[in-house]
């Protein structure tokens, strides 16, 4: 059961957490290009820019709800292996959570502001969630890394 538990848990993080970092690595790109028109780096069909951003929104968004299936899945697998006490798992946890509230207070309400703002707001707001979003990005490498080294480890890592 343990095994199965960890690959959903592992194909979870994969296949929903990995198209919400790329995603909201992209937005702010189109929703600043959308703003000035296309002319920004080379110019593009009309509409394209603002159709791509509110795209990528929405995977943002739709990627983040199933995305409660990654930690519930985590913790039923450390439940499984007796870990849920480990300081490496806690840690995990805490940044996960984190990640989570930036993605959910910070990520997603600015992306929704850029699409609806106009141009002069474009500019700065999209630096900002490009920074938060290297922020989410972190985060989630960081946990990564924590599942992988696991410290106190006993499989040799």
């Amino acid at each position: 059961m343990t095994k199965v538990l960890l690959s959903i848990h592992v194909l979870a993080a994969i296949l929903v957490v990995g198209p919400i970092a790329v995603a909201a690595s992209l937005f702010p790109r189109h929703a600043r290009q959308s703003a000035l028109g296309g002319a920004e780096p080379k110019p593009e069909p009309e509409g394209r820019a603002a159709s791509v951003a509110a795209l990528l929104h929405r995977i943002c968004r739709g990627y983040a709800v199933a995305g409660v299936a990654v930690p519930v899945f985590g913790l039923a697998t450390a439940a499984q292996l007796g870990v849920l006490t480990d300081a490496w798992l806690l840690t995990s946890l805490a940044l996960t959570a984190i990640a989570a509230a930036v993605l959910a207070l910070a990520i997603l309400p600015r992306q929704q502001r850029l699409l609806l703002g106009g141009p002069a707001e474009a500019a700065a707001g999209a630096a900002r969630l490009s920074m938060l979003t290297g922020v989410f990005n972190t985060l989630w490498a960081v946990v990564v890394v924590l599942m992988i080294v696991r410290p106190g480890s006993t499989t040799g890592a």
